[in-house]
């Protein structure tokens, strides 16, 4: 798809901040399609802003596996590639375990609810067939745990590879059927309220894990070819 072509506005007090995000989830969303080759003014034009940001910016993309960068060359968006994508997996699975094993004892009475909350909207938007819903409703979900075990090493890593497996999901899924994700979820909710931290833990863990199915059905790198599954 093209760059659109309407200016979108970014705050200047994060600018560097926001240029990133603005392109990662253009990127994630499909309005940057792969293969899709980036030029630094088409985007500083877009955004508003000079051209500094914008490649700092295609710098962090590029080590999150997001853009592929030839030096000299050209800047495409990065195609989808199994093997990143199933690294990917198994690092935010990881990380999203230790937060919980950090963050149980440390969840209050308020922050289950707030996960509750979010698991509600999770299922809502799975009934509706909403994808961004529940992936949003899924972030808020998983945030809560990650914010309560305040690891910043924990979340730099999630903040640089979770984008990978949102952008599977979002160009992957012709239809969203997350309901074993839901169970997941409550039973994630009721472990950290029992305090049993080790099953927590492992449970959190498998959220991520009803991606492998997607995973395995992946077809060639050359071949994207839609598939239907969970999300976490």
């Amino acid at each position: 798809m093209p760059i659109p072509t309407t200016p979108v506005g970014v705050q200047r007090s994060l600018l560097r901040d926001d240029v990133y995000t603005r392109l990662r989830d253009a990127i994630v969303d499909g309005t940057l399609a792969p293969g899709e080759q980036l030029r630094d003014g088409d985007l500083a034009e877009w955004l508003g802003v000079s051209r500094t940001p914008v490649r700092e910016a295609l710098q962090r993309l590029a080590r999150a596996g997001l853009v592929h960068t030839t030096p000299g060359r050209s800047t495409t968006v990065a195609t989808l590639d199994r093997r990143d994508i199933r690294n990917a997996q198994a690092v935010v699975a990881a990380m999203h375990r230790l937060a919980v094993e950090e963050a149980v004892g440390q969840l209050t009475a308020a922050d289950l609810d707030a996960m509750r909350e979010s698991n509600d909207r999770f299922a809502d938007a799975v009934r509706r067939g909403d994808v961004d819903a529940a992936l949003a409703a899924d972030d808020d979900f998983h945030g809560i745990p990650v914010a309560a075990a305040a690891n910043t090493a924990i979340e730099t890593v999630l903040d640089q590879f979770t984008p990978v497996l949102r952008r599977l999901e979002r160009l992957r899924f012709a239809s969203l059927t997350g309901r074993s994700s839901v169970a997941l979820h409550a039973r994630l909710v009721d472990l950290c309220e029992s305090g049993d931290t080790e099953a927590a833990a492992r449970v959190s863990q498998e959220t991520w894990e009803t991606l492998q199915p997607v995973l395995d059905s992946l077809p060639p790198d050359d071949d994207p070819t839609p598939t239907t599954e969970d999300t976490p």
